[in-house]
């Protein structure tokens, strides 16, 4: 009896828990759009970043409660990809 209430309780607190959220940065894209929804819009905000560059994003945002940034999570260092060719033999 005392395992059984101990796992309800267990299992209870685990459903209760807050969802996690996803990773809010995409770092395969250097450019991030910060959208803001406001109380009109349901509330929130979120980051989309699918943007390669600050002009493509400005386009996006226009007209929009957005602001873009650059992609904190980009790897700017980073070496570019190495291609390998296949060999035929």
């Amino acid at each position: 009896m005392r395992h059984s209430f101990g796992l309800i309780v267990t299992v209870g607190a685990l459903l209760a828990a807050a969802p996690s959220h996803a990773q809010t940065f995409d770092p395969r894209y250097p450019v991030c759009m910060h959208v803001y929804s406001g109380a009109s819009g349901g509330g929130g905000e979120w980051y989309d970043c699918s943007f390669t560059s600050l002009p493509q994003c400005h386009a996006t945002a226009a007209g929009r409660a957005a602001s873009c940034d650059l992609n904190p999570y980009y790897p700017v260092n980073a070496p570019p990809p190495r291609w390998h060719h296949k060999r035929s033999g």
